[in-house]
């Protein structure tokens, strides 16, 4: 009996080591843990200058219904901020003279073809929309759930000088608009990822180079925050036909839930769009 067991043992011993058997596939590299360096060092008694990324403010004048975003004149919630905010030229809810004045270009809006709505039966007509001229600084606005609630956020952007552009997100609640995000910069692009909003800036000091930051919700400061921060290598970007400013968009395209990804750099020259960097929410 035991020699017979030896004899299987055997077998099936060879039959692992044969041709048509597992194979090793060579050691397992050791798992190695961050290590700390200077452990030693005191602890931070008084926490740096903040820019004001978690910075969240009510915008006031601007009364919500159901607590949707849906319908809000993108103009009226900018202007809103600056009048809570005369005197701001930078900051979250500051814009720079020149801004303010061409504000007043956002009133001279003709009704132009709008977008159909989706679901729309087929041969209607787009809705007619009005829509304000280019020089408004005013962008489209997008709706997108970034919190998770399930609820539209509206998403702002204003062109500033300099080629900077100032994004801005508002959240409905208890029947008014509270801001929740507000950065500057030299942007080539905005994205969506998820419920992540991307912004794409142009390295001023590294060519070829963009730093790409993801702006997330934080249910605990109750803020969108610039969860993550990354050099990566620029990629082609060529700017779509411009579009009409100052009116709500029916929705936010529609986005991967996957953040993209990124090619190897294809040209080091910044697009003639906005580009470059600095810090949030300084015009």
């Amino acid at each position: 009996m035991l020699a017979a067991t030896a004899a299987a043992l055997a077998f099936s011993l060879s039959a692992c080591g044969s041709e048509s058997g597992l194979k090793s596939a060579g050691p397992t590299t050791a798992a190695v843990g961050p290590v700390r360096l200077w452990p030693g060092l005191p602890a931070i008694s008084a926490p740096p200058l903040g820019f004001g990324e978690s910075d969240k403010e009510r915008v006031p004048g601007v009364r919500v219904t159901h607590n949707s975003t849906r319908g809000l004149d993108p103009v009226t919630v900018v202007r809103a901020e600056v009048a809570a905010h005369p005197k701001d030229a930078t900051g979250a809810g500051g814009l720079p003279e020149q801004t303010v004045t061409r504000l007043a270009d956002c009133d001279r809006r003709s009704a132009t073809q709008g977008e159909k709505r989706p679901g729309s039966r087929p041969g209607t007509r787009p809705e007619r929309q009005p829509q304000a001229p280019a020089s408004c600084p005013v962008l489209k606005a997008y709706h997108h759930d970034l919190t998770g609630d399930g609820r539209d956020e509206l998403i702002v952007g204003v062109t500033l000088p300099r080629q900077r552009l100032a994004v801005r997100c508002y959240q409905a609640e208890n029947g008014g608009l509270t801001r929740i995000m507000s950065t500057s910069d030299q942007v080539v692009a905005v994205e969506l990822a998820g419920e992540d909003l991307i912004l794409r800036v142009v390295s001023a000091g590294i060519p070829g180079y963009e730093y790409r930051t993801a702006w997330s919700w934080d249910a605990r400061q109750g803020t969108m925050l610039p969860a993550q921060d990354e050099i990566v290598p620029a990629r082609m970007y060529t700017p779509p036909a411009p579009e009409a400013s100052g009116a709500p968009s029916p929705s936010a395209p529609q986005a991967s839930q996957n953040p993209p990804s990124t090619p190897a750099p294809q040209s080091t020259q910044p697009p003639p769009t906005p580009r470059a960097s600095s810090s949030a929410g300084t015009p």
